[in-house]
């Protein structure tokens, strides 16, 4: 059981957390506009982090730092294609009979 005290604290708390959140709906109109654009920004980058986000040997070849003096090989561009509803993911031209389609956000890693 607690205290007088504490139970006291933890009421002017509740309170306090509930007159805040009255307040903020109760004068939405005027801040929403300017919190909005950043709200739905943060909750882009929060729900879908970006490359820099990947371990180093994961990040796709744009994302990672160049190195000075050295040159590595361009990695190869994915391909998507598509036959009778079934999609394959592929570093090699698309097989004869294929659709070969753009593809649909970032592939992370591709089979050796």
């Amino acid at each position: 059981m607690r205290s007088r005290t504490e139970r006291t604290v933890l009421t002017a708390i509740a309170i306090v957390v509930v007159a805040a959140a009255a307040a903020a709906w109760w004068t939405r109109d005027a801040w929403l506009p300017q919190a909005g654009p950043w709200s739905e920004q943060m909750w882009k980058k929060i729900t879908r982090p970006g490359p820099d986000t990947l371990p180093p040997d994961k990040r796709p070849a744009q994302a990672q730092p160049t190195r000075s003096g050295a040159s590595t090989p361009a990695a190869p561009q994915p391909r998507k294609c598509v036959k009778d509803g079934r999609t394959t993911y592929t570093d090699q031209p698309c097989p004869k009979g294929t659709q070969e389609l753009p593809v649909d956000g970032a592939v992370t890693s591709l089979p050796p």
